[in-house]
């Protein structure tokens, strides 16, 4: 069978009723190549004062990956980075040794109800870089690659499918897509990595005739071409790349290969010596219960 596992999910609340659907990490499966985060918020109508920012926050050992469907939020981080994200764009944050940022919603729409919908994936960086240089990235919507492939429209987010390869810079083998699948039409998906996943954003798909429903993560068996098809017009993504190069632990927003790094990450944090996001004074608190290398 091409589908060896199917991930549902389950709600989590990032505060201010903010829900998020996350994929992984999984209890059954940690990460799909270098992503071990997956998270799909909305489509949801943001109110005026509904209090969706996310205020400052660290991260070490990663790479958050944010893509949006609809709507707009304000990227700003403690390289100076300041980056207006909306649909299309790819922007790639590199934590590395540690980066704090915020998320929020841009000043011209905080007096207008707008529709928020999108992903964010975490990325591991490979044992090799998981102390580099933290930096952002942004690559606009009309540089991404787009093609034509029978009934569907694919955008090569990162990584290269079907003769078309993103500008995105990775530290690994990285495949992401977003596809738009007409009604009725099949796409032969390649097997473009060592590990790779589909996921239905907004409507039912069928892999080799067996059905994957909306919202569902659906990781596929290595090296198969599997059919994909859907009977009504269908958004979906494909993630994947290679296997990471050993167990991750995460806790909080710390990814690393090793716990005493995280351990020494919340220190910095508690201490407020990560860095700061400038034009910024709130934060958001280590958890109570703190992480044990033990």
């Amino acid at each position: 069978m091409s589908v060896q596992l199917k991930l549902t999910g389950q709600s989590k609340d990032l505060g201010g009723g903010f829900l998020v659907r996350r994929l992984l990490p999984a209890g059954r499966r940690q990460s799909v190549g270098p992503f071990l985060f997956f998270d799909h918020f909305g489509p949801v109508t943001v109110q005026p004062g509904a209090g969706h920012d996310v205020r400052p926050h660290p991260h070490i050992g990663l790479a958050t990956v944010t893509y949006l469907f609809e709507g707009a939020m304000m990227h700003r981080d403690s390289v100076g980075s300041v980056q207006r994200i909306e649909p299309g764009a790819i922007n790639w944050m590199t934590a590395g040794r540690g980066i704090v940022h915020s998320e929020r919603g841009p000043e011209d729409l905080r007096s207008k109800a707008y529709v928020n919908h999108g992903l964010q994936l975490w990325a591991a960086l490979p044992k090799a870089f998981e102390e580099v240089a933290p930096e952002f990235s942004h690559t606009a919507a009309e540089a991404i690659p787009v093609v034509s492939v029978g009934g569907a429209e694919v955008r090569v987010l990162i990584g290269e499918a079907f003769g078309q390869t993103s500008p995105v810079k990775t530290f690994s083998k990285t495949i992401y897509l977003d596809i738009k699948l007409a009604a009725g039409a099949t796409l032969a998906l390649p097997a473009l990595a060592e590990e790779l996943a589909v996921y239905a954003v907004d409507g039912d798909l069928t892999v080799d005739g067996e059905p994957v429903a909306a919202h569902t993560l659906a990781i596929l068996a290595p090296g198969v071409v599997a059919q994909i098809s859907s009977s009504a017009p269908t958004r979906w993504v494909v993630m994947g790349g290679d296997a990471l190069d050993a167990h991750r632990f995460i806790w909080w927003n710390f990814v690393s290969s090793r716990k005493e790094r995280i351990v020494q990450a919340s220190d910095d944090w508690a201490a407020q010596n990560m860095g700061q996001v400038e034009g910024e004074t709130e934060f958001i608190p280590l958890p109570a219960r703190r992480f044990s290398a033990g």
